[in-house]
């Protein structure tokens, strides 16, 4: 049984930082690619970043390059965020299907829809 476990929100002002993590037990994570997206009330489900089973391609949204680094290794994900802002401020989730383990722009834009998710962990960007 794949689960997800997503911690390392919290509180911080504009321009401060914070590592999100993504225990991921059940699975073989070799074989998949993991995503993170976030949602916003009122807001759709944005895909944030994707990375490959081998640790490449990874891709991210035009929103956040170059500030958001993701990585994994054998236990899950990891999402380190610089320079937040407060339009960053959402439930942050990791991600996985089975399906896929190579993050192409098209699974890119699925990863809002993998079937696997947390509970995810807040992020509040606010001053």
């Amino acid at each position: 049984q794949l689960q997800l476990v997503e911690s390392g929100g919290g509180l911080v002002p504009p321009g401060g930082s914070l590592r999100l993590s993504c225990a991921a037990s059940g699975l073989a994570l070799e074989t998949v690619a993991i995503g993170w997206f976030r949602q916003a009330p009122g807001k759709e489900r944005e895909g944030i970043s994707c990375i490959s089973n081998s640790g490449r391609p990874i891709l991210y949204a035009d929103s956040v390059k170059g500030r958001f680094t993701i990585s994994r290794d054998s236990g899950g994900a990891y999402l380190q965020m610089e320079d937040l802002k407060p339009e960053d401020t959402a439930v942050y989730h990791c991600a996985i299907d089975e399906r896929w383990y190579y993050c192409s722009d098209y699974v890119f834009s699925k990863v809002v829809d993998f079937a696997s998710w947390g509970q995810g962990t807040q992020v509040t960007v606010s001053s």
